[in-house]
C-alpha cells in the first residue's frame, strides 16, 4: 500500500478531547473524499481505540494513520488519564499542563514524518512554531464557532467599546469562569503572549479553519476575519454521518416522529461539560416555561457520579421529554 500512498501528507494534532478529536477526523474524512492525501493523526494511546473504530467504520485504514504522542510521566496522570474522557474534573487543568510537556515528542514526530502540512488545535501554539522551524506550514483548526470567538475577542480586547452584536453576551458568573480559564492558559500555555485569544490565528499559515458555516455565522466570520486580519475558512458543522438503519430503529426518533414540526428543543452542552445541580434546575425552569417538547442530554462525570437524573430535576419533569445519558 505504501507505493500507492499520496505524496502529500497532513499531520493533524488535536487537543486530547473527543470533542476536538472527532471534528478533526470528520475534517480528514471530507478532505479524503476530494483528495488522495495521506493523513496522520497525533494523539495519546488511550484515544486510539475510539479513533480506530471511526477509521474502520469509514473504511479509511489506508488513508489515516495514528501517531503516538508521549507526555512526560506525572503521578497524578497515569496513561488512562491522557484524555479528557472520564477524566475527573479536578484534573482537567493538570492534563492541559501535562500536554505542554509533549513538545519534544511532537518535534520528533515532525522530524520523522516530514509532513507537508500540520493542522493544529488551540492548546498548543508551540506546534505551529515547531512546524515552522522545520519548514512545515501549520494551519489552526478551531472547533468552536465564530460567535464565540467574536464575543471573546471583544470581552478581552475592547470591552469599553460597543459590541456590534448585542444578541451575544456573558453573565457575570460566566465572565468569572472564563477569566479563570484565560488566566490559567495565559500562565501555562501561551507563554505570556499578550495576544492570548488570537496567537494561534497569527501563527496559522495564510488562513484559519473554523468548524461552522457562513449560512449560520456569516456576520461573525466577517467580524473575526476583520479584527484578526486573517482569512477565515468555514469548513461546515462536520456532523457525523448517521446510520440510516440505526436511525429508523431509534427510540428517540420514534418519539420525535409523533411530535409536530418545530415543536421540540434539543439541549446538549457537549460530551465533556457537566452541569451543576443549580444549572440543571435553571434550564429545567426555562424549558417548563417554554412548554416545548425537548430532548435533553445530561451527563455526570464517571468518577464523580453522586447524583441521578431523578434527584436533580423537578418532580414530574421526567414525563415531559426525552433524556439521554
Amino acid at each position: 500500500m505504501d507505493s500507492e500512498r499520496s505524496s502529500f501528507t497532513i499531520l493533524m494534532f488535536p487537543w486530547l478531547a473527543h470533542g476536538h478529536i472527532f471534528p478533526f477526523l470528520e475534517l480528514a474524512k471530507r478532505i479524503l473524499k476530494i483528495k488522495n492525501f495521506h493523513i496522520y493523526l497525533c494523539t495519546t494511546p488511550i484515544n486510539f481505540s475510539s479513533i480506530n473504530a471511526f477509521i474502520h467504520a469509514n473504511l479509511l485504514q489506508d488513508s489515516i494513520e495514528l501517531v503516538q504522542l508521549e507526555l512526560e510521566p506525572n503521578p497524578q496522570l497515569p496513561p488512562h488519564y491522557h484524555t479528557t474522557k472520564n477524566l475527573p474534573s479536578n484534573l482537567v487543568f493538570t492534563l492541559i499542563k501535562a500536554f505542554q510537556t509533549s513538545k519534544s515528542s511532537f518535534s520528533d514526530i515532525i522530524t520523522d514524518l516530514k509532513a507537508d502540512l500540520v493542522v493544529f488545535d488551540s492548546f498548543q501554539p508551540w506546534a505551529a512554531r515547531i512546524s515552522s522551524s522545520q519548514g512545515v506550514p501549520a494551519v489552526n483548526f478551531v472547533i468552536v464557532g465564530a460567535a464565540t470567538k467574536a464575543l471573546n475577542y471583544h470581552h478581552y480586547t475592547c470591552s469599553g467599546d460597543d459590541f456590534p452584536f448585542p444578541e451575544l453576551g456573558l453573565e457575570d458568573y460566566e465572565k468569572k469562569k472564563q477569566d479563570n480559564l484565560m488566566g490559567f492558559l495565559f500562565a501555562n500555555v501561551f507563554e505570556q503572549d499578550k495576544d492570548l485569544f488570537f496567537v494561534n490565528y497569527r501563527l496559522s499559515s495564510e488562513f484559519v479553519l473554523l468548524k461552522t458555516s457562513r449560512a449560520l455565522e456569516g456576520k461573525y466570520l466577517d467580524y473575526v476575519s476583520s479584527v484578526t486580519r486573517k482569512r477565515i475558512l468555514a469548513v461546515g458543522p462536520l456532523v457525523t454521518d448517521i446510520d440510516i438503519n440505526e436511525e429508523e430503529n431509534s427510540e428517540i426518533l420514534q418519539w420525535l416522529s409523533k411530535k409536530k414540526q418545530n415543536s421540540t428543543v434539543y439541549i446538549s452542552f457537549g460530551s465533556e461539560y457537566f452541569l451543576s445541580k443549580g444549572e440543571i434546575e435553571e434550564i429545567a425552569k426555562g424549558v417548563e416555561l417554554s412548554e416545548a417538547n425537548f430532548i435533553w442530554i445530561i451527563r455526570f462525570p464517571v468518577m464523580e457520579k453522586t447524583m441521578s437524573i431523578e434527584e436533580v430535576l423537578p418532580q414530574g419533569f421526567l414525563d415531559r421529554g426525552v433524556f439521554s445519558p
